[in-house]
């Protein structure tokens, strides 16, 4: 019987221990669930602009040869892409990665874009700037100027390499998703950054032709949905890393910064965003069938389809919300209705995703006055569920 006790009591005991250890081990998993090791991270989808995942995304932080993507951007915008280069001396001196650029060398602008996206060449970063810009402070202007105008309201750039030279050179993970988003809107950059190799004419006097291959791994071959991107590393921001991604119609842009396992971190945001979510044409341009008040039925509009990255069951909440301006009496004369009557809002639950404007289609009135009868309309909301 003393045995017995002492058995059960000793069991209650192990099945405590092993229900401790089990449920401490389920808080640890919580504690520290799968993610990314960067510092900083942000996913976004390219067409909305969507945030699918982020961690500290909007701390200003270095960002190593990812400012490249600016430079780029900017030689490609500048329309000089056929002229040819003479590289100066502190181009050709510039310190770190390195195209081997000989001092007096000519080269087109567009095999100098290539070899700043694909081997990072510092040397190019200076010879682009100072064609481009005149001058390195001209074209360091026109980077920060483009940042405003993109609203990376968190960078400032002080070269145009990312070389821990300048204390003010500075961005965040998603203000260079922004840039990226940006800068996949050029066919020359797609095109550039999702080179693998690219072959330009040799130094002077030399038969043989450069041939760049491209540092991205990704790109190179380690993931097979990559479309372009840029890397980065300096002592002080340590890895940073660009990577654009295309599956099944839905475009990813991802940045991390200070990432020691970079090329995971990135195939890891990628395929969660590409297995949880998928993008919904959720209205098609042209008019909006859905408005049947008088005034407006088949007279207002939107001027592009609107494409949203949805996981399932936000597309089960789903709601489109129609709001239309009340007409007013001056609009009797219908140059006077204003371009834009309304708004689309897409809204899960009590999120709301995005707005996009409605445009009144004014060739669609004719000459006769409909004012008597539409003139008590007043502001409209009309929800709508999603639906295939």
């Amino acid at each position: 019987m003393f045995v017995a006790k002492h058995k059960l009591i000793i069991s209650i005991i192990l099945c405590f221990f092993i229900a401790s250890y089990i449920l401490a081990g389920v808080k640890n998993v919580q504690a520290n669930p799968i993610g990314v090791s960067a510092r900083n991270a942000v996913l976004i989808e390219q067409e909305s602009g969507r945030i699918i995942f982020e961690k500290d995304a909007h701390d200003k932080q270095r960002i190593a040869s990812i400012t490249k993507v600016m430079t780029a951007i900017l030689a490609i915008e500048s329309g000089k892409l056929d002229e040819m280069v003479t590289v100066s001396n502190k181009a050709s001196g510039t310190e770190g990665s390195s195209l081997y650029l000989q001092v007096g060398e000519k080269m087109k602008l567009e095999d100098l874009v290539y070899g700043l996206m694909l081997r990072s060449g510092n040397d190019a970063a200076v010879a682009i700037a100072e064609h481009v810009g005149g001058s390195l402070e001209g074209f360091v202007f026109l980077m920060n100027e483009k940042a405003a105008e993109i609203g990376m309201r968190n960078t400032e750039f002080a070269n145009p390499h990312g070389l821990d030279d300048h204390e003010n050179h500075y961005s965040t993970a998603y203000d260079m998703a922004l840039l990226t988003r940006y800068a996949m809107n050029s066919e020359e950059f797609q095109q550039i950054s999702g080179t693998k190799v690219h072959r330009a004419p040799g130094p002077p006097g030399e038969r043989w032709d450069r041939s760049w291959t491209n540092k991205h791994r990704l790109v190179t071959g380690m993931y097979s949905y990559a479309t372009g991107g840029k890397t980065g590393f300096t002592k002080r921001a340590k890895r940073t890393l660009i990577t654009t991604a295309s599956k099944d119609n839905m475009k990813l842009i991802a940045v991390t910064l200070h990432g020691p396992d970079d090329w995971n971190d990135h195939i890891y945001m990628f395929n969660r965003a590409f297995q949880d979510y998928e993008l919904y044409n959720l209205l098609s341009k042209g008019t909006l069938k859905t408005v049947k008040e008088p005034f407006y039925k088949n007279k207002v509009k939107i001027n592009r389809d609107v494409l949203y990255p949805l996981t399932s069951k936000e597309r089960e909440h789903l709601k489109l919300n129609i709001s239309l301006l009340k007409p007013e009496d001056t609009w009797e004369n219908h140059e006077n209705i204003p371009n834009i009557v309304g708004e689309v809002s897409i809204v899960v639950g009590d999120e709301l995703l995005a707005e996009v404007p409605i445009y009144i289609d004014k060739s669609k009135y004719n000459n006769e006055s409909f004012w008597s009868k539409f003139k008590n309309i007043f502001t409209i909301f009309v929800g709508a569920n999603y639906y295939d």
